[in-house]
């Protein structure tokens, strides 16, 4: 029975990697381009909205000095 290379299954991995990857980059550019301007807007303001509501957001940006 032959042992098959670690380096062989490094590089099995490796290219397995990059095929998941360019899967999920063709699909998240295929979500994108099928939306039109004015969808893209509404997410961006929702998304926007939705961070005003954490309280880190609403918290000063810096420690406040005492007196």
């Amino acid at each position: 029975m032959r042992r098959i290379s670690w380096w062989k299954l490094l590089g099995a991995a490796g290219l397995a990697g990059v095929a998941a990857t360019g899967v999920l980059a063709a699909r998240g550019e295929r979500q994108r381009r099928s939306m039109t301007p004015e969808e893209v807007r509404s997410r961006l303001h929702q998304r926007y909205a939705d961070l005003g509501d954490l309280p880190a957001a609403k918290a000063s940006t810096g420690p406040r000095s005492p007196g």
